[in-house]
């Protein structure tokens, strides 16, 4: 024990992040699989961090004399049980440079599903000499999903760039490309159905030789799926995939990823506002009637069927989007796969909350706990960020980004959340009522 004493001392401080969102069977590998290998503190310190990172102020500082508490354990049995939870991956442990005293940064690791703890040769190991043989056996057994067999069974999945572009590849070629995605993932693909065969990487691997680039250094697997990914993004020629990944290229002839998307997301500026090839472009739903039910259900409505940058548009009096706004509002829906509706939502209720500016960081945050609540629909997002109010409201003030004058901005349908309401008079989106908002949003296809 000596060796632990002095290592950690309860004045030290400490804050929590969390890289990730943890799966829904997280609480399983926790309980069954993980805690067989490194005791039930380390588990119970690990939810302990979890939920304090959740209910907490971003970037609080504590100090370790609030884990002694709440666990009632000494400080050396909770620096032991620290370094399990390091050791197999679950914690990432960081001391500041800046600080006058001590004060450690825990990253939190979102453990595991069962499927991928038994797919980890290390881990799995290490479950089946700390249990034994039979045991092992009967948990993997537990968790092990039956397989069924899709010999029986015909794919008719359809594709993004179906869906979304109108590209309609001939049936024998669904059907090579289909054989060959299920060769390559099984049965467990994720993700957006993208039509690989789109992408002539034949086509691209002879015109970057033409060029004296070392195309199989740049066309990996892991950039083969990327392009794809923005190809079908995009909806982008042939032409313009090859001028993005040249210009993505550095002097050491590698392909730069960050620079391949920016090179992919400049090809929209110069579409008209109805080209499909724009990836905040909504199918509008014929006949739908704007004029019926109460102003939040038409509003509701309403950011079902526009853009995020219509939104913008509309909500900075029609001046165009800026570029900069576009590829925040990008680079969080794809990160963490919300649904233009709900973007819709974090976007209008952000730019009230930061006197009409879009945080990224204080978007990033929102979106990463939406996502983690699996919010799929506008209604959805609009009753959570009216249930988590004080929640996101303390995000906002340790970023003091969304008071102005002590002032608080707070969106019409919010103030409908079945609590007392304000009584300041509700503050009205560049001084327009949303019913004529909704009339002049409905009214662009018609020429006025």
């Amino acid at each position: 024990m000596d060796r632990y004493i002095g290592k950690l001392l309860p004045i030290d401080g400490f804050t929590i992040i969390q890289t990730g969102s943890a799966p829904q069977s997280a609480q399983s590998s926790l309980t069954h699989l993980y805690q067989p290998l490194i005791g039930k503190l380390a588990i119970s310190l690990y939810q302990f961090l979890v939920n304090e990172e959740e209910t907490c102020d971003q970037g609080l500082v504590q100090s370790h004399h609030a884990v002694m508490a709440f666990l009632s354990t000494p400080l050396d049995q909770i620096y032991k049980a620290r370094q399990k939870l390091e050791a197999l991956g679950l914690l990432r442990t960081y001391l500041s440079k800046k600080e006058s005293t001590t004060v450690y940064l825990y990253e939190i690791r979102s453990p595991f599903s069962p499927e991928e703890f038994f797919n980890d040769d290390m881990l799995s190991l290490l479950l089946r000499h700390e249990m034994g043989e039979d045991k092992f056996n009967s948990l993997r057994s537990r968790f092990s999903k039956p397989s069924i067999s899709l010999e029986d069974y015909e794919e008719v999945t359809e594709t993004f760039d179906r869906v979304f572009h109108g590209v309609y590849p001939s049936s024998a070629l669904l059907d090579q490309q289909k054989q060959s995605a299920q060769r390559r993932e099984g049965t467990g693909t994720r993700g957006p159905a993208i039509l690989d065969s789109r992408v002539d990487f034949n086509w691209l691997h002879h015109a970057l030789k033409q060029r004296m680039y070392p195309s199989e250094k740049i066309l990996t697997g892991d950039h083969r799926r990327i392009i794809s990914q923005l190809v079908a993004l995009y909806n982008l020629t042939s032409s313009e995939i090859e001028r993005a990944i040249i210009w993505a290229i550095n002097e050491e002839n590698e392909l730069i990823v960050e620079e391949l998307k920016a090179a992919c997301h400049d090809f929209i500026k110069d579409r008209p506002a109805g080209d499909n090839g724009s990836i905040d472009e909504r199918e509008k739903v014929p006949g739908s009637s704007q004029e019926s039910g109460s102003k939040e259900e038409q509003f509701i409505q309403l950011l079902e069927e526009i853009s995020p940058r219509e939104l913008l548009e509309d909500l900075s009096s029609g001046n165009q989007a800026s570029e900069q706004e576009m590829k925040i509002i990008r680079d969080i829906m794809t990160e963490q796969g919300l649904k233009p509706g709900v973007m819709n939502v974090l976007i209008h209720y952000v730019l009230l909350k930061t006197d009409m500016k879009l945080s990224k960081p204080y978007l990033e945050k929102i979106a990463s706990h939406w996502a983690r609540k699996n919010v799929s629909t506008v209604r959805q997002a609009m009753n959570l960020a009216k249930a988590e109010h004080q929640k996101y409201q303390q995000w906002g003030k340790q970023k003091n980004t969304y008071r102005k004058n002590n002032q608080e901005v707070i969106p019409d349908w919010f103030k409908k959340r079945g609590e007392p309401k304000e009584k300041q008079p509700a503050v009205q989106i560049n001084k327009q009522d949303i019913a004529e908002r909704i009339r002049k949003l409905s009214n662009k296809g018609n020429g006025s």
